[in-house]
């Protein structure tokens, strides 16, 4: 049973079918990471050295399975980061989700380091 809104995710996204997700930890996404440490028996984290390889890995995997990638990014320039992979998995047609962090509400809009509106950048993607 969810305890979280991560645990959540998590458990939709095993419903889902996936088995692998390709990212980098940050403080953005800290809760995510614990849920999927409470279930690495049933999905496989992939730890990348930047976030940009968790896209395009996530893009490879969808092209070479047929089935939906994931990747995972903290909040601010890690999504940021993301952006040539999800490009090229929109420009082929691919399906991957790129789940990514936000800053705390109470810094949204503050113009803080981590203060990016990801939502409008990921728009065209």
């Amino acid at each position: 049973m969810a305890n979280t809104a991560a645990d959540v995710l998590v458990e939709t996204l095993l419903d889902w079918g996936v088995e692998v997700i390709f990212g980098l930890p940050g403080d953005g996404i800290n809760g995510i990471m614990e849920a999927l440490r409470t279930h690495e028996d049933k999905i496989r984290f992939v730890h990348v050295r930047h976030e940009e390889a968790a896209a395009f890995m996530a893009c490879a995997y969808a092209k070479y399975t047929g089935r939906l990638g994931v990747c995972l990014a903290t909040s601010g320039p890690g999504g940021i980061h993301l952006l040539n992979g999800l490009y090229d998995a929109k420009l082929d047609s691919q399906p991957v989700l790129a789940i990514t962090g936000m800053a705390f509400h109470d810094l949204i809009h503050t113009h803080t380091q981590q203060d990016v509106e990801l939502d409008k950048l990921f728009q065209d993607v």
